[in-house]
């Protein structure tokens, strides 16, 4: 069966537009064989700073005959007294078919013209020819550029194509302005290991012939190159070294044929901080660490491992070119940390001043001075003692003072990390230290959570801050915008207050994470920012609080996998007793959520639905109030007619104690096992041999009967809406 190879080659990509256009490139094309009925090929696409390939094997030798149904004019418009008008006859001739062909058929709009065509398939050679410029245009990316006089746009200058089908050059035409690149068989090797060029005599040859030209060009087999090198040379220097997968990714989209290249430093660098050190060699100059053996990644050796594209014998001059650079860097980060320790971290404060948070808010410090206020706030909820609220407003004092100092000027990244350092160097309390660098996190979904008490609370008070004011300034985000990353400030604090791991004393101390009235603190702050700024405290509240409920729901869909049709019973459907519900205490709606799934995974739930729901349907027909738990001084016993009305009755009568008790304690399994053991009860007053009609037509017996419906509904409540429940999901 045929194959098919395009090759785009070009000056060196950027490692991340080469990332993005294979993930492009692996959905897009598919979709266009699968669009031109060229089903079951398999595609593989490759790629490397100079080029980005696709190979496709199994092809056929061209698509298979098809016939297409078209739809044309309205009958009517069609034909007048059986005869056809100018709109089929010219519907017919565009589709060169005669009036004959043409067939009237219903649709939800009336009756239509329609044909039935057969059209031969086409050669793939032409398929192929018009879908590669499809492809290469149709790639997105950041700074894409033109070249020359022309308007195409790539992330850079096109330099060559390569498009065989088997052995057969297909002649494709990339016209730029006045420069044209035509298709060959011929394509670029290695610039230094192979700098002729290489001959590609069919499609499949691809791959063995590159690699014979010192060009990898699959980016998986390239990356588990350099994964096994880099862990072989951290081993042959006395140590081991961490796979990051950002890092891997990006070293391996720079270089066509690896090799781990081992530098060194002076050991008298070690003296700075492991994640100094470790923020120069990843995220600036590309290497790969080499720690201790069994240091659990904390103590470093002087040694450094990068990735060459160059010459494997040419290792140690590549080495000493590498050495030279990361000696500066490391020389500049001893020069910043010694004079950042020459003064206290509070020192920094001042600062702060000259630093922007944003153009309306004003400056850093005067949003560190909101969160501590907002810190107080959660301070009081949580009723905390006074020595904890002292640390915890040191923390709060303290947890932007790093960004002015010269350190995190120069190193952005390792905000909050210097904070700790420079807190403990200045005498700070350890739980101070250490709730400035918590307060970063989580910094990106999946990250860890702060673990201490100090570090949750200022982490909370910093996003709640930023929420509130950016909000307050109509900055909401929308679609895929948010430019303040918003959504993820939100959805971290729900995670930092749902967390249950914290530290104590060094100690692990698993809770149920934090009970706060997140209610009340968007009031409070709102009302702050409001009063401050001069904007409309109740609508902010409103935003804000519609906006949390959606993260609520996203985060209990999609981190803690419960079933939607559960969360909008938690959560409610436009029922204000449940948003706020939920807004009021965190814990217990992520709770509730759980244990709903938890009930529906192991069949309990199935055995109080049909009773339950029922019940909450036909209690919508009554007037009951969703509060109203007590029968007593409601339902009239003289009323009954039946004894199952009685023995209902006397089952709410039992439900009471242990729905208060379930509410009080967060211990809904009370609640479910009462609902349970009155199943057979309700199912009797419903379908039994005593059974009753709830729509009486006396009014005082319908709604006698009607009550007993809605107080059973109203215990069922204090767990869920069990009528947003979705039976059989």
């Amino acid at each position: 069966m045929p194959a098919f190879l395009l090759e785009v080659g070009t000056e060196e990509l950027p490692a991340s537009f080469l990332s993005d256009a294979i993930v492009q490139w692996r959905s897009r094309v598919p979709q266009s064989l699968e669009a031109n009925t060229l089903t079951g090929a398999s595609v593989e696409v490759y790629g490397t700073p100079r080029r980005l390939a696709v190979l496709i094997t199994g092809l056929p030798s061209q698509q298979p005959d098809r016939e297409e149904e078209i739809k044309g004019p309205p009958a009517k418009a069609a034909f007048k007294d059986g005869q056809p008008t100018p709109a089929a006859t010219g519907f017919a001739k565009k589709q060169g078919v005669e009036i004959e062909a043409l067939e009237i058929r219903p649709t939800e709009k009336g009756d239509f013209v329609f044909v039935k065509k057969s059209i031969a398939g086409r050669p793939v050679a032409d398929i192929f020819t018009e879908l590669v410029t499809q492809w290469i245009s149709g790639l997105e990316g950041k700074r894409l550029m033109r070249w020359g006089d022309g308007d195409v746009r790539f992330s850079r200058p096109i330099r060559w194509l390569v498009a065989l089908l088997d052995e057969q050059v297909l002649p494709i035409e990339l016209v730029n302005g006045s420069e044209i690149i035509t298709s060959d068989r011929i394509s670029e090797a290695h610039r230094v290991l192979h700098p002729e060029t290489v001959t590609i005599a069919q499609a499949t040859d691809y791959v063995e012939t590159l690699r014979s030209a010192y060009v990898i060009v699959d980016p998986e087999a390239r990356a588990k190159i350099i994964q096994e090198q880099v862990q072989a040379a951290a081993q042959k220097s006395g140590g081991s070294t961490v796979i990051y997968p950002d890092l891997l990714e990006e070293v391996t989209n720079l270089v066509e044929y690896p090799s781990a290249v081992v530098g060194n430093f002076e050991p008298e660098f070690l003296q700075l901080p492991t994640e100094v050190i470790t923020e120069v060699m990843v995220t600036h100059q590309r290497y790969f660490p080499v720690f201790k053996e069994g240091s659990f990644q904390q103590e470093l050796l002087p040694h450094f491992i990068t990735v060459s594209n160059g010459d494997p014998s040419k290792s140690d001059i590549i080495a000493v070119g590498n050495e030279r650079v990361i000696r500066a860097r490391l020389a500049d980060g001893q020069f910043f940390y010694k004079a950042d320790l020459s003064k206290p971290l509070a020192s920094f404060l001042p600062q702060l001043e000259t630093v922007t948070f944003q153009e309306e808010l004003g400056s850093v410090r005067a949003k560190v001075d909101r969160i501590v206020k907002i810190a107080d706030y959660i301070i009081s909820q949580l009723q905390l003692a006074e020595a904890q609220r002292q640390k915890i407003q040191r923390a709060a004092l303290l947890c932007k003072a790093d960004l002015v100092s010269q350190m995190v000027y120069e190193f952005p990244e390792l905000q909050g990390v210097m904070g700790e350092k420079y807190a403990l160097a200045s005498g700070e309390d350890a739980e101070v230290a250490r709730a400035i660098f918590e307060h970063y996190l989580p910094a990106a979904a999946g990250d860890q959570l702060p673990s201490t008490l100090p570090g949750k609370i200022v982490a909370l008070a910093d996003r709640l801050d930023t929420l509130v004011s950016i909000f307050g300034l109509g900055l909401i985000p929308t679609g895929s915008s948010d430019p303040f990353a918003l959504r993820r400030a939100a959805n971290g604090l729900i995670n930092i207050v749902w967390s249950t791991k914290l530290i104590v004393n060094g100690q692990v101390i698993q809770g149920e994470g934090l009970k706060l009235n997140l209610s009340h603190l968007l009031e409070q702050t709102a009302t702050d920012f409001s009063t401050n700024f001069n904007k409309d405290a109740k609508s902010l509240i409103t935003t804000l609080q519609e906006f949390f409920l959606q993260r609520i729901r996203t985060l209990l869909q999609d981190e803690k996998q419960i079933d939607y049709d559960l969360v909008n019973a938690v959560l409610g459907e436009n029922d204000p007793e449940f948003t706020q519900r939920a807004l009021e205490d965190l814990l217990d709606v992520r709770d509730r959520a759980l244990y709903l799934q938890q009930i529906r995974r192991d069949g309990t739930l199935d055995t109080i639905y049909e009773t339950v729901n029922r019940s909450t349907r036909l209690a919508a027909q009554g007037d009951l109030d969703f509060q109203q738990l007590e029968p007593q001084n409601l339902i009239k016993p003289e009323l009954f007619q039946k004894s199952s009305e009685q023995a209902f009755y006397n089952a709410i009568v039992e439900l009471v104690p242990q729905t208060q008790e379930a509410k009080r304690s967060r211990n809904y399994q009370l609640l479910i096992a009462a609902l349970a053991k009155i199943a057979p009860t309700v199912a009797n007053f419903f379908d039994g041999e005593d059974s009753v009609l709830v729509m009486d037509s006396n009014p005082d017996i319908k709604r006698n009967r009607l009550h007993l419906l809605g107080l059973l509904r109203n215990h069922a409540r204090v767990l869920a809406d069990f009528g947003a429940i979705v039976k059989n999901l």
